[in-house]
């Protein structure tokens, strides 16, 4: 079997156009790309910043009123936000402003040797921005996360604790307070209190050094 390759038919001036307009839309490639990223880098801002500003304004804005647990909760998911969107904006940035660094062409020699270098650009562009954005709706995600749960999170429990005149401590939460007597939840069940043997009373984190 002989395999026969013949010139094929003299290009019109339609494929010609095509060619141009081929070339010239390959050539303006990391252009559009790098405008895109502009647009995405400004936009993807505006919207983090009015998430901030919003969760600023509204609901509850003190982390330390919530339960131990979900404000520590609050903490990793803005630690989180933090990374991710980090990581966004510099993927962001490196579609819309390059590599900060000198360019490095493949290991190619010719004539082909820049074209393949600005296709290499053009797919590592689009790449970093399309991780970027990404990223970046992670984090609004996690920041709005955030923000419920510290709006909605149980509020830290309030803790009293009673020192009687014959030394006799008792903690725990409030539970109603009639007649002088406050009933306190503690760890041993609740507990009524008469406040006209009470020495002192306070405010505590924890129950675990006072007996009940």
């Amino acid at each position: 079997m002989t395999l026969t390759i013949e010139a094929g038919p003299p290009a019109e001036p339609a494929d010609r156009h095509a060619a141009r307009n081929l070339r010239a839309l390959l050539a303006e490639e990391l252009t559009r790309v790098r405008a895109g990223a502009l647009a995405w880098r400004n936009g993807l801002g505006a919207l983090l910043a009015g998430l901030i500003g919003f969760g600023l304004i509204k609901g509850r804005t003190d982390v330390s009123q919530l339960a131990p647990r979900h404000a520590a909760l609050v903490g990793a998911l803005l630690l989180t936000a933090l990374v991710v969107g980090g990581a966004g904006a510099a993927l962001v940035m490196r579609a819309a402003h390059g590599r900060p660094g000198p360019t490095t062409l493949p290991p190619t020699s010719g004539a082909n040797t820049l074209a393949v270098a600005h296709d290499a650009e053009v797919v590592a562009s689009m790449r970093a921005l399309q991780r970027g954005v990404v990223a970046a709706f992670a984090c609004a995600a996690l920041l709005a996360a955030a923000v419920g749960v510290t709006w909605y999170g149980p509020e830290k429990r309030q803790l009293i604790e009673v020192q009687l005149t014959t030394g006799v401590r008792h903690c725990g939460q409030i539970v109603s307070l009639a007649q002088n007597l406050l009933n306190l939840k503690t760890s041993r069940g609740q507990v009524a209190v008469d406040l006209a043997q009470a020495n002192g009373m306070a405010v505590v984190d924890s129950c675990t050094a006072s007996v009940s």
